[in-house]
C-alpha cells in the first residue's frame, strides 16, 4: 500500500478555522482510508499563535514532509500578508508544488500560493475583501465558494475551507464518501440570518480592516505592498 500525505501548513497568526475546518473534514476521510496520512507542518514543531487565543502545534516540520501529495495553506489578516516575505514558507510551497497532486488554499492563503508562483494564468478566489489583489500574482479573480484550476484549488473566506475540503473528498473518493463525511461532521449550514446578500456586503465598514492588514502586514516589505496596492 502506497501512503499519501495531506500537509496542512501552519505559520504564525493564521486564521484557525481556515486550517481546522478542512482539517476536520479531511481527517475524517483519512480515518476511513489507511493509505492517507494527515500532517500539520511548520518550519519547526514550536507552537504557533493564531488570530485567536488558540495556539497550534505542528505534528511535523517542513523538512520531515518534503514531498506531500496534497497541500493546504490557510490565510488570515496582517500576519498572512507578513508571511508573503517568509522565504522558508514560500520556498516550501514552491518546492512541494513541484510534486504535489493538489495545492490548496483557504481565504488569503491564496496570496501565499500566488507569491510562490502558482497562480499565474489561473482562475482563483480568496476572501472577498482581498479578491482583487489576486491580479498582482497573474491570477483572474473569481467570486465563487471555491475555484479549481488545474492542480490548484482556492477557497473563499474562512468557512469556505469546509466546502473546499468536501469537494476534495468527492474528487478523490466519490460523492458517497463525501456525503458520509458531511454527515459525520454534521455540516448543514443554517445561519441565523440566512444566506449572505452580496449586494449588501459591508465593504465600507470593513475597508479599514483590509487597510490595516496591508499596512501592518507589509510594513517591512514596501515593494510588495506597492505591488498589491497597484491592484487594489
Amino acid at each position: 500500500m502506497t501512503e499519501k500525505t495531506f500537509a496542512f501548513v501552519v505559520y504564525p497568526g493564521l486564521t484557525a478555522l481556515d486550517l481546522v475546518g478542512p482539517l476536520q473534514v479531511l481527517n475524517a476521510y483519512a480515518q476511513a482510508d489507511p493509505a492517507v496520512r494527515i500532517a500539520v507542518v511548520g518550519e519547526n514543531r514550536d507552537t504557533v499563535g493564531t488570530d485567536s487565543p488558540l495556539r497550534i502545534a505542528p505534528s511535523h516540520t517542513f523538512a520531515e514532509i518534503p514531498g506531500p501529495d496534497w497541500v493546504l495553506v490557510p490565510g488570515g489578516g496582517g500576519p498572512t500578508l507578513r508571511a508573503l516575505s517568509d522565504a522558508t514558507l514560500i520556498g516550501y510551497l514552491r518546492h512541494a508544488a513541484a510534486g504535489a497532486e493538489l495545492m490548496m488554499s483557504v481565504c488569503t492563503g491564496s496570496l501565499l500560493l500566488g507569491e510562490a508562483g502558482l497562480l499565474d494564468g489561473r482562475d482563483a478566489t480568496t476572501h472577498w475583501m482581498f479578491r482583487d489583489l489576486l491580479r498582482a500574482f497573474g491570477a483572474t479573480p473569481v467570486a465563487r465558494r471555491w475555484v479549481e484550476d488545474g492542480p490548484v484549488i482556492t477557497a473563499a473566506g474562512v468557512s469556505a475551507g469546509i466546502d473546499l475540503a468536501l469537494h476534495v473528498v468527492d474528487r478523490l473518493a466519490g460523492p458517497d464518501v463525501a456525503r458520509r463525511v458531511q454527515f459525520g461532521i454534521e455540516y448543514d449550514p443554517q445561519p441565523p440570518h440566512g444566506p449572505l446578500d452580496w449586494d449588501a456586503a459591508p465593504a465600507d465598514d470593513l475597508r479599514s480592516i483590509r487597510e490595516r492588514a496591508l499596512r501592518d502586514g507589509l510594513a517591512d516589505a514596501p515593494e510588495l505592498r506597492e505591488k498589491l496596492l497597484a491592484h487594489a
